[in-house]
């Protein structure tokens, strides 16, 4: 995060009881300025979730730049959207949630078995206990917009028809891992299996990981401060570290290669949750934000999730040049300047159509 940021931020934590096990983590990002309209039923609120083997903050830098469009913006303008702060949520087996739930996820139900639907419940339960945490915030009186990427565009896809329902304004999918057809994404399946299982998980300190990631031909294209914000959330104390002697502190992934693994093999994760999508798309506006290089999901996937003919309609496709799969990692400020143009044209037609 730029060090001039006047970003805001909180944390929050749900416990486990005795119907959930697992510890669910988020932040809460604002700026000073949008606690003028906290009381403003207009002003939108973003629910954001991260990709496979990344963390919640992975969408800092994104959001830092949503918001300084919107300041940029509010000043030449009639600010017809009013943002009241954003919620990105951690999968419960990433991030700073890993490490609390080491034992639960080695015990069913969740050994070897959390997909995307169960992010999605762990991002609907923590929403329906606004009033356990801290900061207090009720989901179910705002006014809600969806973001995710890869795994996270299939959970706040999945999310939309969990029951009780949250009224979603709208929502917005960025290389969301969808797939009309199960042949079409099985190859991609196998690859990433097969890159989760090579990839180096362990190192000797936060420091060296640094420089081993830096030097990656995966992460050359990370921007800088996505990268910073991975060494420090993405990765975390090895549960070995204290047999190691120091200077050594043991580092290891935050979401294990095994967790990966387990997201990347549930059979029906990119397929199924496409029924949830064919029952929004006609509810609420969607919009698709897609990287121009398709290293990882073939552009002919995406062509058929978009499809006319598949009955689907978004509200708006768009393209991000020089970005892949990882739009948020690549990319952070095109994306968040492409997010919020999305975020002013959707408040803009849910205006007039109340008029």
């Amino acid at each position: 995060m730029s060090p001039t940021s006047n970003l805001l931020e909180c944390e929050a934590l749900l416990e486990p009881d005795e119907h959930y096990p697992l510890y669910i983590t988020a932040k809460k990002y604002w700026l000073p300025e949008f606690e003028a309209h906290w009381d403003n039923k207009e002003a939108v609120t973003l629910v954001l979730l991260h990709s496979t083997s990344f963390h919640k903050e992975t969408w800092q830098p994104t959001l830092e730049r949503i918001f300084q469009c919107y300041s940029a913006h509010s000043r030449n303008s009639s600010k017809l959207l009013k943002i009241k702060c954003a919620w990105a949520i951690d999968c419960p087996n990433h991030g700073v949630s890993a490490a609390l739930n080491d034992d639960a996820l080695q015990q069913a139900p969740f050994y070897r078995d959390f997909g995307c639907r169960r992010y999605a419940d762990a991002v609907h339960r923590f929403m329906s206990a606004g009033s356990r945490f801290r900061p207090m915030f009720d989901f179910r009186s705002q006014r809600l917009i969806g973001i995710g990427h890869s795994l996270g565009g299939v959970a706040i896809t999945i999310l939309q028809n969990l029951e009780p329902a949250f009224k979603f304004s709208s929502v917005i999918l960025v290389e969301p891992m969808l797939s009309p057809s199960a042949e079409a994404v099985e190859p991609l399946r196998h690859i990433l299996i097969k890159y989760a299982y090579e990839r180096r998980d362990v190192w000797p300190s936060r420091k060296h990981a640094y420089q081993d990631l830096k030097s990656k031909r995966r992460c050359e294209r990370w921007d800088p401060r996505v990268l910073d914000l991975y060494i420090k959330f993405g990765l975390r104390t090895h549960p070995g570290a204290r047999h190691l002697q120091a200077p050594y502190d043991g580092i290891s992934l935050a979401c294990s290669r095994e967790e990966e693994v387990t997201m990347y093999r549930e059979p029906d994760g990119a397929t199924k949750p496409v029924q949830d999508l064919d029952k929004i798309c006609p509810r609420i506006p969607v919009s698709i934000v897609f990287g121009s290089d398709n290293e990882f999901i073939p552009r002919a996937v995406q062509d058929a999730l978009i499809d006319p003919a598949s009955g689907r309609r978004f509200s708006s496709v768009t393209w991000i040049d020089g970005a892949g799969h990882l739009v948020p990692q690549h990319a952070p400020d095109q994306l968040g300047e492409q997010i919020f143009d999305i975020l002013s044209t959707t408040s803009s037609l849910t205006l007039f159509s109340r008029l």
